[in-house]
């Protein structure tokens, strides 16, 4: 079976993660996350199935858009597609006790279990919420950080226009069948300047700017 220390030890051979992301990925663990009958599978890097349709992140997909946020403690990070809870937990990790993380989800199922998930592992700067997440948190914003959870067309307007100057946003963006990771570093001018990771393949968006109603 595959270990929590095998998967680490690839990434410092692999991946320049950062000690405070790996950090966090020691102290949360990923099968607090997931579904009893999956939790033999907690570190095989691949996603795993939830509820609905939806799944969790294969766990160097969380750390690479982890890595990519650039994260710093007492930052204000929004998420959209909660999922199990498991990306909010690593960001909440490493924002720690004077950062926030809002994540929200549209199905009530996933933001019941994520709730139970984040109480379990004791996160309490975690807040999260049955909302359509694409349209931002105007109450809560701006934002130092963005990361979107679910395949979507573009970054959505709302949430560029919550983005704090000199923020990150991160996200899959594309159509149904494959994304592109990409991050934008907006400037003090209000500009976005993007960056792209290569193909993935998330479950999609609801709304406008996703391809499920």
């Amino acid at each position: 079976m595959i270990q929590k220390a095998d998967l680490m030890n690839f990434w410092k051979e692999n991946f320049g993660f950062r000690s405070a992301e790996l950090k966090s990925f020691k102290e949360v663990n990923r099968e607090d996350f997931i579904p009893e009958n999956l939790k033999h599978a907690a570190y095989h890097d691949v996603p795993l199935p939830l509820l609905r349709g939806k799944t969790i992140s294969q766990p160097t997909t969380v750390m690479i858009m982890t890595h990519a946020l650039e994260l710093n403690p007492g930052e204000k990070v929004f998420e959209v597609g909660t999922g199990s809870g498991y990306q909010a937990a690593i960001i909440a990790k490493i924002v720690g006790s004077k950062g926030k993380v809002i994540t929200t989800d549209v199905v009530p199922e996933l933001v019941q279990f994520a709730r139970q998930n984040l109480k379990k592992a004791k996160i309490g700067n975690a807040i999260i919420l049955e909302e359509d997440g694409s349209k931002g948190m105007p109450t809560e914003a701006p934002f130092d950080k963005i990361i979107i959870t679910a395949a979507c067309r573009e970054f959505p307007k709302e949430l560029l226009e919550q983005l704090k100057p000199e923020g990150i946003i991160i996200g899959p963006i594309g159509n149904a069948q494959e994304q592109e990771m990409v991050r934008g570093r907006k400037d003090k001018k209000g500009h976005l300047e993007l960056e792209f990771f290569g193909p993935f393949l998330f479950t999609p968006m609801y709304g406008k700017y996703g391809f499920e109603i």
